[in-house]
């Protein structure tokens, strides 16, 4: 209730400063302004074909990404030499801004979806191949023993023992792995594309729209917003043991 009246506060202090002329409505357009963009936006229609570009390419890379990153992990951890080669690439990969590889992206696979999907699935695949990997490492060595003594092979550790410790790393990571699928397919739209919110982004940079770029960061952070909560509640029941 507090950061509602908060908002809402900061909002009409925003709108009253604009409107007097305290604030520069070509840089700081007033709210209502922002507002109206937005109505406008999907009203007329032009929203939603871009929404759709940067939702496939953002979902499409979540899912690649969970996939790559899972079996690279699982790799990793259960087969020493693999994770000789695998681990300093991902150590670098891990340690660099990695949207900076949307460029060599758009060069290598064009300006349409692929470089959108190659750039959100490498930003998720790194994160959940560390959350793998490190479950893997970390479950209990006198529980794999046991296991093993009791005549357990290696499915039958990976079934019981290490995938349940994994889908607790993997759980804590989603949240952070949906904001960055979303994050990929919006700056590699940003970087070279003909659809999506990127792009609606770089064509309000470029003609000086404060008004519609704001309304368009608006839009990307109540989207992330949203998934933030679908993925807590996704999180919330597979981990409901957690929660007891």
């Amino acid at each position: 209730m507090r950061r509602s009246v908060a908002l809402l506060l900061l909002l009409a202090v925003w709108e009253t400063a604009s409107r007097g002329g305290a604030l520069d409505p070509f840089y700081a357009p007033p709210p209502s302004a922002v507002a109206e963009v937005m109505f406008t936006l999907a009203a007329g229609g032009d929203l939603w074909p871009h929404l759709g570009a940067t939702a496939t390419a953002a979902f499409a890379g979540l899912l690649v990404g969970l996939v790559l990153g899972i079996a690279l992990g699982f790799a990793a951890a259960l087969a020493p030499p693999v994770a000789d080669l695998l681990e300093p690439v991902m150590i670098l990969l891990n340690a660099i801004p990695r949207v900076i590889l949307a460029p060599l992206f758009v060069i290598w696979l064009g300006i349409g979806l692929a470089s959108k999907l190659a750039l959100a699935t490498i930003l998720v695949a790194v994160l959940i191949f560390f959350a793998v990997y490190n479950g893997v490492r970390e479950v209990d060595r006198r529980l794999v023993e046991r296991v093993r003594t009791l005549g357990g092979g290696r499915r039958t550790l990976v079934r019981e023992v290490y995938v349940p410790s994994v889908t607790s790393w993997v759980m804590g990571s989603f949240k952070v792995a949906v904001g960055f699928a979303f994050t990929g397919a919006v700056v590699g739209e940003f970087v070279a594309s003909s659809r999506g919110l990127g792009y609606l982004l770089q064509f309000a940079q470029s003609t000086y729209n404060a008004a519609l770029t704001i309304a368009l960061i608006v839009i990307i952070m109540g989207i992330v917003l949203l998934l933030f909560a679908c993925a807590e509640r996704i999180e919330r029941r597979l981990l409901r043991w957690r929660y007891l």
